[in-house]
């Protein structure tokens, strides 16, 4: 009996970033902003065709890449931020998002190059709620790959 496929789940997954080597600075909570489209297109006449316009693609865009974790003292990324946001010295990097299987295995992975910090904030405080402090930290990049690494489907 062949054994069914099931999608991967979305919580097992890790976070790199090129030079930074705390393996603190490599978990979060969750990630948002993985996406990528084309949405513009410009129209093209083309000369005796009157039925129809061109449509061609133009560029592609990327939303920011969004990582929340609980806020983390003495993190090498923070130290980062302050650098670009403070001191306003921007210093791209590589970003690696990859799911992992249940055996800790990467499935795909999602890389994110000359990214640079543009957001940090955290959730607030609240002294009626016994929650931990949340921050939440924002990523511009030029572009993104998307790498299939496991290529093996169960059988």
């Amino acid at each position: 009996m062949a054994v069914s496929y099931y999608p991967p789940v979305g919580f097992h997954f890790k976070v790199e970033f090129e030079d930074i080597n705390s393996k603190d600075d490599i978990r979060f909570q969750s990630i948002s902003g993985i996406n990528m489209s084309v949405p513009n297109s410009e129209t093209y006449q083309e000369g005796g065709e009157n039925r129809f316009t061109h449509r061609l693609p133009q560029r592609a865009s990327f939303d920011n890449l969004v990582l929340k974790r609980g806020m983390l003292i003495g993190s090498q990324l923070i130290a980062w931020f302050k650098d670009a946001l403070e001191g306003f010295k921007f210093n791209p990097k590589l970003i690696t998002v990859t799911l992992m299987n249940p055996s800790h295995e990467p499935l795909e992975q999602w890389v994110f190059y000359k990214a640079w910090p543009t957001k940090w904030n955290t959730d607030g405080f609240d002294a009626e709620k016994g929650a931990i402090v949340i921050e939440t930290v924002e990523f511009s990049y030029q572009y993104m790959e998307r790498k299939e690494i496991f290529k093996q489907l169960p059988t």
